[in-house]
């Protein structure tokens, strides 16, 4: 079972606030308000997304790698997060 599953309500929670923050900055740029604030509006997005993304792959590395049953197990684990983790930083 994916790890995602069981915290399932919590990370839609989060997801849902990410997509209230987003559209915060859609009404702020029809608002035609300030730079700087929509600058502000841009960076809690930005934070609450890398959160999100943190938590996941956290739970990642202690789910399917540390906790991993099996030696392959845990190898694709790690493999898998190494690939999401280049995509994440290019």
């Amino acid at each position: 079972m994916s790890h995602t599953i069981l915290q399932k309500d919590k990370l839609i929670a989060r997801t849902r606030r990410l997509r209230g923050q987003l559209e915060g900055v859609e009404r702020a740029l029809e608002g035609e308000a300030g730079c700087a604030e929509i600058l502000r509006q841009l960076a809690s997005v930005r934070g609450a997304l890398a959160g999100l993304t943190a938590e996941v792959m956290e739970d990642h590395l202690r789910h399917h790698v540390v906790g991993a049953e099996t030696e392959a197990g845990r190898r694709q684990g790690g493999e898998e997060l190494i690939e999401v983790i280049r995509t994440y930083l290019k």
